[in-house]
């Protein structure tokens, strides 16, 4: 595990695959097992297979300073690698999406209703394989419950290794969280982008 940058309030660091972002019930490990004897708090979340940068407020002062920049204060960036090419080389996509708690599993569906939310982000295709796989790069402009990964499956498109939402290929998931900025409470502007040393093999094959 690595950390990219630590002062008094908070830290960035990458976060392995196979780690939960914040504890739960389940009793599986977490990022504060790795970051241990410090205590963090929690702004946002990456799915338990997904690597990639996270920023942990130490102090309950800046963990309610970031997540008050949440919605228009942050940028975050994905790499991602598709099983098929999206038919265009960049789109904006925007959903509403329903996540059933129950099976840990998002859905795209048609209208408003209770639990409904909008997702929207946009991509770029980075490169493409001779196998029909593409590279994307994604920004969120909302994060929402496994968003990137049924945005992109539901258009016939899904992750590889994503066996959850249609994916044929095994694997480790392809996604991974590579650039985030976001506003320090002392009002410094922050930027991160990740190490090539730490993005994922299969993402990295395509770089």
């Amino acid at each position: 595990m690595t950390v990219l940058y630590e002062d008094k309030q908070l830290l960035v660091c990458h976060k392995p695959t196979g780690l939960l972002s914040a504890k739960d019930a389940s009793g599986k490990p977490a990022m504060s097992d790795l970051l241990a004897p410090r205590t963090i708090y929690p702004v946002h979340r990456l799915d338990r297979e997904v690597s990639g940068l996270m920023v942990f407020a130490k102090t309950p002062e800046t963990a309610a300073f970031l997540s008050s920049k949440m919605q228009d204060g942050f940028s975050k960036e994905y790499l991602a690698v598709c099983e098929k090419t999206p038919p265009e080389d960049e789109a904006e996509l925007t959903d509403l999406l329903f996540h059933d708690r129950a099976k840990n599993k998002t859905y795209v569906v048609k209208r408003k209703r209770a639990g409904v939310k909008e997702a929207r982000l946009a991509y770029r295709i980075e490169a493409r394989a001779e196998d029909g796989r593409a590279l994307l790069h994604i920004r969120l402009f909302t994060g929402r419950t496994h968003q990137i990964r049924v945005q992109l499956a539901s258009r016939g498109c899904p992750l590889c290794g994503d066996k959850k939402y249609g994916a044929l290929t095994g694997g480790p998931l392809a996604l991974c969280s590579f650039r985030l900025s976001f506003p320090h409470p002392n009002g410094e502007a922050l930027g991160f982008t990740l190490p090539e040393a730490l993005l994922p093999p299969v993402i990295a094959a395509l770089r």
